[in-house]
């Protein structure tokens, strides 16, 4: 390579990695910006309440169950190309999510949002590895990745209240249109191809085997959570179960397997994405039950409660993007301990949240806690994709990806039912706080299982 290739490289590397932030944002928008827009929906379409939590669910159910499957595709066919597929099947489902005119349409186009959000997450994780050799800068590469995405997720209710104080409740899917298309005509010259070392075949078996398993699992958690335990559900989630066992043993007899399995033998690896699972179910939950206490609790708008959790966002992104310094720093080791040791008491100062001590007994919770959540997605993401050959830089981004949606379903769903029951059988109406202040406003345990059916 000449001494001006290698000066201009690290230039595109970093202009390559911009091109991918714009799928990211507006993916990890999607995930919060939807529950906003739901009363315009429920009011403009009238979804049955069965069809409003498929509009709600099937984007999540789509991704997590097909988040293994692109990524191994983007391995063996392309993931450059699987990339510009996935944005057009995203720019293209959020363009007819807008216009929809039934429940049934919206849900399909939601769907096919997921579908697109599946091969996005994986294939940028891989993208990025690849643009970034070097350890050091493929850290601090992934770190922005990972702020990118937390700060998306946190900005979504906010830019979704103000499209919806001006435009109607399809604006919120729109916004998904221009930056699709900028990345679509960006990374045809910003991005190379790269494929895996060793394609292979594609074992049909394998896909659904792994996407059923994973659609029935988290869709039978979802259930219960919503509609509390019964036979359905847990038949679900153990039919679910019994397919992914059947699933992993078979991929121990291919050559080719969709899920290298070998993978959880590195011990960096599997304990990043036991750490992403954890942060996840823990993060999740704490997000939208926050939402919910701040809403119906403390009476707060949807746009006010989402501006109380902006100093805790900041500190989330600020966390991600010097993650890779602290390590450089401290270490791995030492970045872990201090991840969940800001977690832990950031959670502590969320359960000492009162309706007199709120606003900042919350804000606090959010900023200490947003330490640890910040290192935990950068550090997670890129220990993943670290501790596996280039290869299978997609597998691995894929794996990661999906303990995080596992997370964040069993999170919202476990969690939440939790606080129902405990809700439910302490309340007896005659304290003061939390119960109080919910039957006085009139939603009474409605609000908390609005928080399961989410």
């Amino acid at each position: 390579m000449s001494e001006d290739a290698r000066v201009r490289a690290p230039l595109q590397s970093w202009l390559g990695l911009i091109a991918t932030l714009g799928p990211v944002l507006v993916v990890a928008m999607d995930g919060s910006i939807l529950f906003l827009a739901m009363p315009s929906i429920n009011e403009a379409i009238q979804p049955t309440t069965e069809q409003s939590l498929w509009i709600l669910d099937i984007y999540g159910f789509t991704v997590g169950s097909l988040l293994v499957t692109f990524g191994n595709l983007g391995d063996r066919f392309g993931r450059k190309k699987l990339l510009l597929i996935g944005a057009s099947a995203f720019g293209v489902g959020s363009t007819c999510s807008a216009f929809a005119s039934s429940p049934e349409i919206l849900i399909g186009t939601r769907a096919l949002m997921g579908l697109g959000g599946a091969t996005l997450l994986p294939s940028c994780l891989a993208v990025i590895s690849e643009l970034f050799s070097d350890a050091v800068r493929r850290a601090r590469a992934i770190g922005v990745f990972a702020a990118t995405f937390s700060a998306g997720f946190v900005i979504g209710p906010i830019v979704g209240g103000v499209m919806l104080n001006r435009f109607w409740w399809g604006s919120v899917f729109l916004i998904n249109v221009p930056v699709i298309v900028v990345f679509l005509c960006l990374a045809p010259i910003l991005l190379k191809e790269v494929h895996g070392s060793r394609p292979g075949r594609i074992d049909i078996l394998s896909i659904v085997l792994s996407a059923t398993g994973l659609l029935l699992a988290i869709y039978g958690v979802k259930h219960a959570a919503t509609y509390g335990v019964d036979r359905l559900n847990v038949t679900l989630v153990m039919v679910g179960i019994i397919i992914l066992v059947i699933f992993f043993v078979w991929q121990k007899r291919l050559e080719d397997p969709l899920l290298d399995v070998r993978l959880f033998e590195e011990r960096v690896f599997a304990v990043a994405v036991l750490t992403g699972l954890l942060s996840l179910f823990v993060w999740s939950a704490a997000a939208y039950l926050s939402m919910t206490y701040l809403q119906f609790v403390l009476g707060y708008t949807v746009l006010h409660a989402a501006v109380l959790a902006i100093p805790g966002a900041i500190v989330l992104t600020l966390s991600s993007v010097f993650t890779p310094h602290f390590v450089e720093y401290a270490g791995a080791r030492a970045a872990l301990i201090l991840c969940h040791f800001s977690m832990a008491a950031g959670m502590l100062l969320l359960l000492l949240t009162s309706t007199a001590t709120g606003p900042i007994f919350y804000m606090t919770s959010t900023v200490v806690a947003g330490i640890g959540f910040g290192i935990s997605f950068s550090l997670v993401a890129d220990t993943a994709v670290g501790a596996v050959p280039e290869s299978r830089a997609g597998a691995a981004g894929a794996i990661a990806e999906t303990s995080n949606e596992i997370g964040n379903a069993l999170g919202i769903a476990l969690l939440g039912s939790l606080l129902t029951v405990v809700f439910r059988a302490t309340y007896d109406g005659t304290e003061t706080g939390i119960g109080e202040v919910v039957e006085a406003s009139g939603v009474g345990s409605a609000a908390f299982d609005h928080a399961q059916s989410a």
